[in-house]
């Protein structure tokens, strides 16, 4: 994604450049929220997106997006896609190709990503092939070479956090360009604090920037209908 607006404290810590977003969390801090919101800006303005709805029914993502105000529906029938994951990566990275050429015919060269939800069930299509994964995703980031276009994927941090899993999360942080890592708080539960996010812009660190921000660390809420960023103990 070349730019997030929105005017919230996630969108100044994204920046722009971004292409390859990497959206983790844990079973005490589930993440789906930033991946819908994504989604939503990702759709804003003309934009268009190939959505591999893995974990959930396209139902579940048209729900959420409605109460955020867009309408996801809407957006599938002018070329959006929702659905269970082919039986072929092969077959699945052409799907995925001819959405994104489908969605710029004529003049209409806006923003297109492709979002994962979630690419540790990836790993469950390709009979636990680790290898298999890695080059269907490294298939994926070879489109972000296009002219907007960006990738945003979701996995589980718990999953891979053994001495054999851990290889394949550390190369997917390593391949993207802003990590979005969510977290329940150090502190314990709180009432009206769901969570902690860090999100780490590799991409500024990539291009040498020395007056970016590489980190950022702030709570969430989430909320019906989106939710909110602030820093520690900004809210009474």
């Amino acid at each position: 994604m070349e730019e997030y607006g929105g005017g919230d404290l996630l969108s100044e810590a994204m920046g722009y450049g971004a292409r390859v977003v990497m959206v983790e969390d844990r079973v005490e801090a589930p993440g789906a929220f930033a991946l819908h919101l994504l989604l939503k800006r990702a759709l804003a303005g003309g934009g268009a997106a190939a959505l591999l709805a893995l974990a959930q029914p396209f139902s579940h993502y048209d729900r959420v997006l409605r109460k955020m105000g867009c309408n996801l529906s809407l957006h599938r029938k002018s070329g959006a896609k929702g659905g269970a994951i082919s039986d072929s990566f092969v077959r699945l990275y052409g799907d995925i190709q001819r959405a994104m050429d489908a969605s710029r015919t004529g003049d209409n060269t806006g923003r297109f990503t492709l979002m994962i939800d979630d690419a540790s069930l990836l790993e469950v299509a390709a009979s636990g092939s680790v290898d298999d994964v890695l080059d269907f995703l490294h298939y994926c980031v070879t489109l972000t070479s296009e002219v907007n276009c960006s990738l945003v994927f979701l996995i589980h941090e718990d999953i891979y956090s053994s001495e054999e899993g851990v290889g394949l999360l550390l190369h997917l942080r390593y391949i993207a360009d802003l990590v979005i890592r969510a977290a329940p708080l150090s502190t314990g539960l709180a009432a009206d604090v769901h969570g902690q996010l860090s999100v780490v812009n590799n991409y500024t660190f990539r291009e040498q920037r020395p007056k970016a921000q590489r980190i950022w660390n702030f709570h969430f809420r989430v909320k019906e209908n989106g939710a909110d960023f602030f820093y520690p103990g900004s809210r009474h």
